[in-house]
């Protein structure tokens, strides 16, 4: 009796040991499989922020390139707008300086029409005195004759071209006496005029533009 309840103690050890043996053999698969997937777990956590910090790298790269990018471009565009300044501002100097110099033309070219039209009055004046002395020598009784009107017609043509010009002659007798357009070559007592007055007038004088091309000679009253 004894012997069979040992052998039966025997047996229900050999069983547990069995079991337990069983059992660790069950679980040694399964912890090696938690140990791979937490193995891959930490490798895809690693390789994610790997991902991650490469990712950002490349932006911060791209980032770096697109602000040197935008810094070239902002550097080449103020190159090319102060270039645009300075020929602008170059083209309106040039400009100011070309209207300068053609008012300065057109101021000398005035000045040397006036003093080649001065010049040739100047010699004119003297023909229309000779005329103006014919005409005075004509007897009364000849005035209405065919030479005398040729003359007069000749005369009012050549008056009336010279004022045409500009050609005016300078009031003198019964004006006061001034020295800007009259010259005193003689002084005369009168009854009509006051003194300082202009009495007679000895040759005419002319304006040109109001200009004095020649005085008046004049005799004024004492």
């Amino acid at each position: 009796m004894a012997k069979q309840e040992k052998e039966m103690l025997n047996e229900q050890e050999t069983a547990q040991e069995n079991a337990a043996a069983q059992e660790a053999e069950e679980k040694q698969p399964q912890e090696a499989e938690c140990e791979s997937e937490t193995q891959a777990g930490a490798e895809a956590e690693v390789e994610t922020e790997a991902g991650e910090e490469k990712e950002a790298q490349e932006t911060s790269e791209e980032e770096k390139k697109s602000f040197l990018k935008n810094k070239k471009k902002d550097k080449k565009e103020e190159a090319l707008k102060q270039k645009v300044e300075e020929l602008e501002d170059r083209v309106k100097r040039q400009m100011a300086e070309f209207e300068n110099f053609r008012k300065r033309t057109e101021k000398e070219k005035s000045a040397m029409y006036e003093v080649g039209a001065k010049s040739v009055i100047e010699k004119i004046l003297p023909v229309v005195d000779n005329f103006e002395r014919g005409l005075g020598t004509i007897p009364e009784e000849e005035k209405g004759g065919a030479f005398a009107e040729g003359m007069n017609m000749i005369y009012k043509q050549l008056v009336g071209e010279l004022e045409k010009l500009g050609v005016k002659p300078i009031e003198a007798v019964g004006q006061e006496f001034n020295p800007e357009f009259h010259n005193a070559v003689m002084q005369v007592e009168s009854e009509e005029y006051e003194s300082g007055v202009v009495a007679q007038e000895l040759q005419k004088g002319y304006t040109y533009h109001d200009t004095v091309v020649r005085h008046s000679m004049v005799a004024v009253v004492q």
